[in-house]
C-alpha cells in the first residue's frame, strides 16, 4: 500500500508541474472512447497517445486507469516498464543508440559514454536546449555495421565518436536553419 501511495504522489507532483493542453485532453479522451472496450486495450491506448502527443502525460494516467478499471499504479507500472513510452515530451530529435551485444562488441559502450558527455544528458533525458533526447535501444538490426544508431528515422552504422559529433552538428545546423526561416517575414522567405 505504501508503494501505491508513493506512485500516486509522484504522479500528482508531475501533474502539478505540467498540465495537459485542452486539445491534448480531447485527443486522449477520443482515444479512450475508441479503444477502452477492446480486450487488452492498455498497450494500444498508450501507443496511440504517444503517437498523437509524442509522450504519455502523467496527468492522463487517472483517465486511462478510470476508463480501463485499473489502478493508477498499474497504468504507471506499464508506462515505466516499457522504455518506449515517455512521460514527458522528447527533444526535437530522438537519438537512439544500440545497446545490444553485437554493437557493444565493436565499441557501443565507448560511443554511449561519448554521446552522454557531448550531450550533457543521460539515457531517457533531453539536452538542456530541448534539441536531442538520448535513448538506448536494443537492436536496430544493423549488427554487421555496429555500433549503430538511429536519429529520428535515419539509420547510421559504423558510428565513431567523430561521426556522432558530425551528426550532432548537422542536427543543430538543421535546427538553426529552420529557426531562422521561421523568423523571416513571409515576403523574404521566397528570396
Amino acid at each position: 500500500m505504501q508503494k501505491i501511495a508513493y506512485l500516486e504522489d509522484v504522479a500528482t507532483t508531475k501533474a502539478a508541474a505540467r498540465t495537459t493542453a485542452p486539445d491534448a485532453t480531447e485527443r486522449i479522451a477520443a482515444i479512450l472512447r475508441a479503444r477502452q472496450h477492446q480486450p487488452g486495450a492498455l498497450l494500444p491506448i498508450l501507443h496511440d497517445i504517444q503517437d498523437a502527443l509524442g509522450f504519455v502525460p502523467s496527468d492522463a494516467v487517472p483517465s486511462i486507469a478510470g476508463a480501463l478499471n485499473l489502478s493508477r499504479a498499474e497504468v504507471h507500472g506499464v508506462i515505466s516498464f516499457y522504455h518506449h513510452f515517455r512521460d514527458q515530451p522528447a527533444g526535437r530529435h530522438v537519438l537512439q543508440l544500440c545497446r545490444a551485444e553485437a554493437c557493444q562488441a565493436v565499441g557501443a559502450d565507448a560511443l554511449a559514454e561519448h554521446a552522454q558527455r557531448e550531450l550533457g544528458c543521460g539515457w531517457h533525458q533531453t539536452t538542456a536546449d530541448g534539441a536531442i533526447t538520448l535513448e538506448p535501444v536494443y537492436c536496430l538490426g544493423q549488427c554487421a555495421v555496429g555500433p549503430a544508431l538511429m536519429a529520428g528515422t535515419e539509420l547510421h552504422g559504423c558510428v565513431t565518436p567523430a561521426r556522432l559529433d558530425a551528426l550532432l552538428t548537422a542536427l543543430r545546423q538543421r535546427d538553426a536553419r529552420q529557426e531562422s526561416a521561421a523568423a523571416m517575414p513571409d515576403d523574404e522567405v521566397g528570396r
